[in-house]
């Protein structure tokens, strides 16, 4: 029997499963343990009920597809209103050279993806699902490349990389601390004041370290901000949609959501230097809701079966990445970002920033700093570069290397 739904009855039922994917998060601490998205454990039970249907001949799915599509172009268009070059030169030198061995990595992921994929003869885009997409990426720029990469021709590339972002999650917590110790043992640093602060933290009388990044923002004159924001967003989608048209009629075929993520760049940069306000919480809130509903449909018509084909490569591709991992945070970010104790700090974080999400590079420095003393370096420049920055330039890479591959 095969089970077709509309646009309604797709988004639907995909709610559903993402309410059923946040009550299952809530009640098995291992998943907030290591930020597994609700979306992606949602989609995942559907995608399992979707494999028992194909297992036994009894049912298939087949859904609407265009709000995946639109939902794809806002979570990228919000990333392009994240990047904010003033952002970045009032960060200082330390957020640039934190950039830019974020950027490295990314490279070096996706170059070494691409060559293993190849070497174990499967296919390049399988390696780059394997790379920075999943990596750096996590579990949210899995889902939005993930289907591109299968459109290529890289089959079963969606679930290995979600696989792979899961992999990436947990292993980012795990070898960051043992890094961290090793530094600082190698390299006799000692963390500040490490004793007294735990101390007063088991004492009650200290809180563990906080950033916060402020922008400076102009009156918003009376605008409803909401509505700002969905105007904006709006503009840039409509602007880079036909900009990416123009360039089709010539034979530049580049990705549709390209365009409009860098007019939306353009159009942040403007507003900052115009001085006017920019609708942050309202684009944060219109990325998390398109991100959490596209990925869970992604994951809904994520075919499960295909994973089997590329499980030998994927799992040699990600041992590989992780000891990449751990040598590039402790030979490439821990000098570059100063030998010290704040170097230490970052390098552990990298490795959860760097194969996962920005919350790894969280857990890991706050559990890092518990016992070692706090860093008010490291708690500014990661989340700053993890917030506004990375996402953007790992999409522009990314782009970069599907266009030589397909």
């Amino acid at each position: 029997m095969n089970i077709q739904l509309d646009i309604a009855q797709t988004v639907g039922l995909a709610a559903v499963f993402l309410v059923i994917g946040e009550y299952i998060k809530n009640r098995v601490a291992i998943l907030a343990r290591y930020f597994i998205p609700s979306p992606i454990i949602g989609g995942l039970v559907f995608s399992l009920i979707a494999l028992i249907g194909y297992q036994t001949g009894t049912f298939t799915f087949e859904f609407n597809d265009d709000i995946r599509h639109f939902l794809l172009m806002a979570f990228f268009t919000t990333i392009g209103f994240s990047a904010s070059f003033e952002l970045l030169k009032k960060g200082g030198v330390a957020v640039a050279l934190f950039l830019g061995c974020a950027v490295g990595l990314i490279v070096l992921q996706n170059i070494l993806g691409v060559s293993l994929a190849m070497l174990l003869d499967a296919n390049p885009l399988l390696g780059l699902a394997a790379g920075s997409v999943s990596m750096t990426g996590g579990h949210g720029t899995s889902g939005a490349f993930g289907p591109l990469l299968e459109k290529a021709g890289a089959v079963g590339a969606l679930p290995a990389a979600i696989a792979a972002s899961t992999w990436g999650l947990v292993m980012g917590c795990v070898i960051g601390g043992p890094l961290g110790k090793r530094l600082m043992r190698k390299y006799s640093i000692s963390g500040p004041e490490p004793h007294r602060r735990h101390r007063r933290q088991h004492e009650g009388k200290e809180a563990p370290a906080k950033t916060v990044t402020e922008t400076t923002q102009v009156e918003d004159g009376g605008f409803d901000m909401p509505v700002y924001a969905v105007v904006l967003l709006c503009v840039a989608i409509g602007i880079g949609s036909v900009i990416i048209d123009f360039l089709a009629h010539y034979k530049i075929v580049l990705p549709e959501y390209l365009g409009s993520m860098l007019i939306a760049a353009a159009i942040r940069n403007i507003i900052d230097w115009r001085r006017y306000r920019l609708p942050e919480k309202e684009f944060e809130t219109i990325g998390n809701v398109s991100l959490a509903f596209f990925l869970v449909l992604s994951l809904m018509v994520m075919k499960l079966w295909q994973l089997a084909e590329v499980a030998g490569p994927l799992l040699l591709i990600l041992i590989a990445q992780t000891v990449l991992m751990f040598f590039f945070a402790t030979y490439v970010t821990f000098k570059v970002m100063g030998k010290d104790y704040d170097a230490v700090v970052m390098s552990a974080g990298h490795c959860g920033f760097g194969m996962g999400a920005t919350p790894n590079a969280m857990a890991n420095m706050q559990a890092f700093t518990e016992d070692n003393g706090p860093s008010r370096k490291a708690f500014f420049v990661i989340p700053l570069v993890g917030s506004l920055f990375i996402d953007f330039f790992n999409a522009v890479i990314i782009t970069g290397f599907l266009k030589v591959l397909s």
